[in-house]
């Protein structure tokens, strides 16, 4: 008898255990991020990740009372391990346009950007970007920019060069391997402009919102067919911007409204 009040106890154990960690796991959202693109997500001296993208992560998972688990991936690689289900979500600035919603489905937007050219001070982009013939071009790989620059950029003549993160790509400018930098107008000037290596460089041209390359802002992606985790993301993110917390966080990075019209 004692052995089965044991092995009944056992029993019971082994079950309430599962149900614990089947719950943990529910509890949990693995959120796929990169995390060298500030003010949106960079790493401190420590190896924290911070940024606006890492905050607004966290506010919505809070919201939604999940744990948000932070996986660090490379940009192009973020779809990837979405669609293999490495990770559940990306909050990664991606930006909600027609090309990737073949591969992955999009929450509403979250913040809005356009696209800019950095080049030297007193640079001439030229007529229909003319003035980009025969140079060399920086674009973080994979990305929306990269897009652009392979369909719009090349058939005048730039010569697209792909990197991993634009700090890559910022450090090949200041050395004189590029002629321009291209990505979002937030990131290049906060990632750039506004620091002391973006001295004596600024924007050139005017700012790119072709809807077929710069789409309907960024949004959190999620797995095809997977509504139920964009929905739970849509409200969460509805009730951070009525309720103020969305404008809190906000205004730790930017002195303007990031979300748009």
């Amino acid at each position: 008898m004692k052995i089965k009040k044991v092995s009944g106890l056992l029993c019971y154990s082994v079950i309430a255990l599962l149900l614990s960690s089947a719950t943990h796991a529910a509890e949990s959202l693995r959120i796929g991020i990169e995390a060298a693109y500030p003010p949106f997500a960079s790493k401190t001296s420590t190896g924290e990740i911070v940024g606006f993208d890492y905050d607004i992560g966290n506010a919505l998972c809070a919201k939604m009372q999940v744990k948000c688990l932070w996986v660090e991936q490379e940009f192009d690689g973020l779809i990837p391990a979405l669609r293999v289900r490495k990770v559940d979500a990306i909050i990664s600035s991606l930006t909600i346009s027609e090309e990737r919603k073949k591969s992955v489905d999009f929450t509403h937007r979250y913040y809005q950007a356009a696209g800019r050219l950095v080049m030297r001070e007193g640079a001439d982009l030229g007529t229909h970007f003319s003035g980009l013939a025969g140079k060399r071009l920086g674009v973080q790989r994979a990305g929306t920019h990269d897009r652009f620059a392979t369909e719009v950029l090349a058939p005048v003549g730039a010569q697209v060069v792909r990197y991993t993160s634009l700090n890559e790509a910022y450090l090949d400018l200041i050395a004189g391997r590029l002629a321009a930098v291209q990505g979002d107008d937030v990131a290049l000037q906060m990632g750039f402009l506004d620091t002391s290596n973006g001295k004596g460089y600024a924007f050139a041209g005017e700012p790119l919102r072709d809807p077929k390359y710069f789409g309907e802002g960024m949004g959190i992606a999620v797995r095809k067919g997977d509504k139920a985790l964009a929905d739970r993301f849509n409200e969460a993110l509805a009730t951070l911007r009525e309720n103020g917390k969305y404008k809190e966080i906000q205004d730790q990075y930017f002195d303007f409204d990031i979300y748009g019209d």
